[in-house]
């Protein structure tokens, strides 16, 4: 050994004499762990955002104070009782206990007594009931009629009931030949299954995704990068499935910032999404941006065409120009589109496609050691209703091409109507520019949320948002016939709230907009779990 080496040998052990054995050892222990914990706080501080983060800190301190955690849980009763105001059930007079003696068809007699009780929401609702008025009256008796038919039938049993498997399959088919099924992009393996509705659409989407991305890059923490116009639907599948969520802030336009998307993406990401259009303002995402995106990295894209399904696809072929949305999209792995709304078929249908079986087979459930059996379900539900299977298909096929083609042609024009005649309200702006039949409006020098309650008090049920504070309209055929009628109650609404704000008492306004200006949102979370808590 040289004479340099011993004298760094020398010099170390001198350095090293100065401490204490524990020391040495304790020493890069304890920089581990604060090493630790500064990743934790950064990766915190991510996730829930800096102010979040720090509002979340400030308000758990304040919490530890004596008495202020007992005055905030009842400052939020308060705004709960508040809520609790507007509902009309009186839970007192709730059947809790079955009759000695059944009634029989009697019991005919009590559900028209109670359907009394709802609201007339013939041509008043945002939504919610999409078939057209009273001239649509044949084709709810045709769905009802199919219905009745199959309402026995379940498709888990496949070999007694074959006519629901085949309605099923057809449903599913003439779905998909509408998004893109023929094209060539698509690789013509397009398959899917009926459920009850978006969200367990979007939850079997998910889950699909998770498996099979756990297969193909053994990704074992899944996450997936979402735009904040995106549904709740996602929320509950990222908690239901244990899936990181990470929702990112949209773009000037309202539409998914694909290069936010883009920063967000990571090792364990498995899937983005897009949609077609997005619930709250009606604009389609860049799909082709978000499609090429998912190409780039090898991940999974799923479209949200629960509102659009039956919509854009006969727009396109009215000539409406509209950006590319469905499976000739390259990178498209997923879709969700709603027979109940658009599609006219029974409350409780919606369907979920994939773009080839190899991704769709990890959708199923299957159980080999159970002492029932061998067991395989496709979808959430084992047991599935085959009547309103049976409704969709009645639906779909009573109406066909050209039915859907005029129902879109209506509303598109109607859409347009009530577009500009917001415009010509002064004091309300629309947000973004809406592709189809959703249009949301705010105002700049009013409380909207002022505007919505009296539009309530006229009858009209609306949508409120935020981000920013807004209401929307979603057009469905039921509001054709009395575009005027909506937008004179606006223009007096407007009026009213702009030369009398101080006289509207009640509803949602002060609810929203506590909301809105509340930084702790995890007391806003607390508020409407409270309130749905006391209501079911």
């Amino acid at each position: 050994m040289d004479e340099t080496a011993l004298g760094l040998r020398a010099s170390a052990n001198a350095f090293l004499s100065q401490y204490e054995p524990l020391t040495l050892v304790l020493t890069p222990v304890v920089g581990l762990l604060v090493a630790i914990l500064l990743h934790f706080i950064i990766h915190f501080l991510l996730e829930n955002g800096i102010k979040r983060s720090f509002v979340g800190l400030i308000m758990g301190a304040v919490k530890l104070v004596p008495g202020v955690n007992k005055y905030i849980e009842g400052e939020k009763q308060k705004v709960v009782d508040k809520l609790q105001s507007g509902i009309k059930c009186k839970r007192e007079s709730w059947q809790t206990e079955l009759p000695h003696i059944g009634l029989g068809r009697e019991v005919i007699g009590r559900l028209t007594s109670q359907k009394e009780k709802d609201v007339n929401w013939q041509g008043r609702c945002s939504g919610t009931v999409y078939i057209g008025g009273h001239e649509s009256e044949g084709h709810f008796l045709l769905t009802n009629e199919a219905y009745s038919m199959f309402s026995h039938t379940n498709p888990l049993h496949l070999d007694v009931f074959p006519s629901i498997a085949q309605f099923e399959g057809e449903v599913v088919a003439m779905t998909a030949s509408l998004l893109g099924s023929k094209e060539e992009a698509s690789g013509g393996q397009v398959c899917g299954n009926m459920t009850s509705g978006g969200t367990e659409s979007i939850l079997l989407a998910v889950k699909t995704t998770r498996d099979y991305m756990k297969i193909k890059k053994g990704i074992k923490k899944p996450e997936m990068v979402i735009p904040e116009s995106a549904h709740s639907a996602y929320d509950k599948a990222a908690q239901y499935f244990n899936i990181k969520l990470w929702r990112v802030p949209v773009n000037e336009e309202f539409q998914a910032d694909v290069k936010k998307i883009r920063r967000s993406i990571n090792k364990n990401t498995i899937m983005i999404v897009g949609s077609a259009p997005g619930f709250p303002h009606g604009i389609i995402d860049p799909i082709e941006e978000l499609g090429e995106l998912a190409l780039n990295f090898g991940i999974c894209f799923h479209v949200d065409l629960c509102l659009g399904g039956f919509v854009l696809p006969f727009a396109r072929k009215l000539g409406y120009p509209l950006p590319c949305f469905d499976f000739a999209v390259q990178g498209v792995t997923s879709i969700s589109v709603d027979v109940h709304k658009y599609g006219l078929g029974p409350k409780g249908t919606s369907v979920v496609l994939y773009r080839n079986r190899e991704i769709r087979k990890h959708q199923f459930v299957a159980v080999t050691e159970w002492s029932g059996g061998l067991y395989v379900s496709p979808t959430v539900a084992g047991s599935r209703s085959g009547g309103l299977i049976a409704g969709a298909w009645a639906a779909m096929m009573s109406l066909g091409l050209e039915g859907y083609m005029e129902h879109t042609r209506v509303l598109m024009e109607t859409s347009k109507r009530i577009q500009n005649g917001i415009k010509e309200i002064s004091e309300l702006f629309i947000i973004g520019k809406p592709h189809m039949t959703v249009i949301a409006f705010g105002s700049k020098v009013i409380d909207i949320f002022k505007v919505n309650d009296v539009m309530s008090s006229k009858g009209w049920h609306l949508n409120a948002l935020q981000k920013p504070s807004s209401v929307h309209i979603c057009v469905t055929l039921q509001h054709t016939p009395v575009v005027e009628d909506f937008l004179i109650d606006l223009k007096e609404s407007v009026k009213i709230v702009k030369e009398e704000p101080g006289t509207i008492e009640g509803g949602l306004a002060p609810i929203y907009g506590a909301a809105e200006k509340m930084p702790d949102r995890g007391m806003v979370q607390d508020l409407i779990v409270a309130f749905m808590d006391s209501t079911c």
